[in-house]
């Protein structure tokens, strides 16, 4: 007799800090034999052509949002037809369950598959619900979740809850295993600065006009590593170059930034959900700027997670000025000791086996139908 492999259908899409967790899953369910597909959007093909699946699936999705009436409408229209090409794909691969990361691409086949009647869980990575979740939680057989507290769940959504924590890639899981670097007095402070696509401009118009504030002595002792705007780059070079740093690393994208995260001692960042798990499981201090304008407030509330511990600073847009940034830098150069103390805190906040425990939670979703 033939046994059939069961099929788990992830959806994931819009942008890398969605479709990575759902490749740690991937990795997860293919170890326990599990046959996975993925359902994502044309944004991220180039993302997803190394993405552990046995078949990819392109569904056509919009975000309805913005002030134009005609855009919205639009993106309505195409989130219909991804309904569409959803529904077919779907009843064509006859998965045992579908799994949505959040945003408005994984509307389309996660609200065909619950429509199917095919059981569906949702991952929330944010501290606080996405728009696109708490539209389909009141018809998900589970939410699991990154943070363990989680604001915005709608009430009437009946789903079994489970704190599964965020799914590390396996470059970040390798840099966990690297211990807090040595910071004692007189020693070079290893600064890691990056903000992501919608960060990377308040990065270099804050941190390096703070370290020029410094006194020589202490801009002597440190090194930077800083993800920069290719269009910024040149002005951000040389602003450092001027100022007798340890060391200068800049550029528009660095592929290792587990790596570089793992051998800093101090993080300046945005909030994001991948961030801060990333943060917490490889235990190092950071200065978190969450977005702002958000109407979910999604990386202030993930901050806030880290700050309650003592392992982060968390400064509001409109506070993190050079001032203020270079007087916080003083003190932690002065106090080698805080520094070790909060890497300490962020550790203990870490969840090295996440995507394992979602594997499970998949798993005993799909088994009850």
């Amino acid at each position: 007799m033939t046994v059939l492999t069961p099929t788990i259908l992830l959806c994931a899409g819009g942008t890398g800090g969605h479709l990575f967790p759902a490749e740690s899953l991937a990795h997860a369910l293919r170890a326990r034999g599990v046959r996975v597909a993925l359902a994502t959007d044309a944004r991220v093909d180039s993302i997803a052509t190394g993405f552990p699946a046995a078949e990819v699936v392109t569904i056509r999705s919009a975000t309805p949002s913005g002030r134009s009436v005609i855009k919205r409408a639009t993106a309505v229209v195409t989130l219909g037809r991804g309904f569409g090409d959803a529904a077919k794909a779907i009843r064509r691969i006859n998965p045992a369950a579908v799994v949505g990361f959040g945003g408005y691409p994984t509307v389309p086949p996660v609200l065909a598959a619950q429509l199917l009647r095919v059981p569906t869980l949702l991952h929330e990575q944010n501290a606080v619900m996405g728009r696109a979740n708490t539209f389909l939680a009141r018809g998900a057989r589970t939410i699991a979740t990154g943070f363990r507290e989680v604001r915005g769940i709608p009430d009437k959504a009946t789903a079994r809850r489970v704190h599964t924590g965020n799914p590390l890639r396996p470059a970040v899981i390798e840099a966990t295993r690297v211990p807090y670097p040595a910071f004692a007095e007189g020693a070079v402070l290893r600064i890691l600065v990056f903000g992501g696509s919608q960060g990377a401009r308040v990065m270099g118009e804050v941190v390096p006009p703070a370290l020029e504030r410094l006194p020589a002595d202490l801009r002597a002792r440190i090194h930077v590593t800083q993800q920069v705007r290719a269009e910024d780059l040149t002005a951000v070079q040389n602003q450092y170059l001027a100022m007798g740093l340890a060391g200068l690393e800049a550029a528009p994208f660095f592929k290792d930034l587990p790596a570089r995260m793992a051998a800093s001692h101090l993080v300046v960042s945005r909030s994001g959900a991948s961030t801060v798990s990333e943060l917490a499981a490889i235990g190092r201090p950071s200065v978190l700027v969450p977005l702002p304008g958000s109407l979910d407030q999604d990386q202030a509330a993930n901050a806030a997670t880290l700050e309650a511990i003592g392992a982060a600073l968390v400064l509001k847009q409109t506070a993190f000025t050079p001032d203020r940034l270079a007087a916080d830098l003083v003190e932690m150069i002065e106090n080698p000791a805080k520094l070790t103390r909060a890497a300490d805190a962020a550790r203990s906040a870490g969840i090295h086996d996440a995507a394992e425990r979602l594997a499970e939670v998949v798993i005993e979703t799909a088994a009850h139908p």
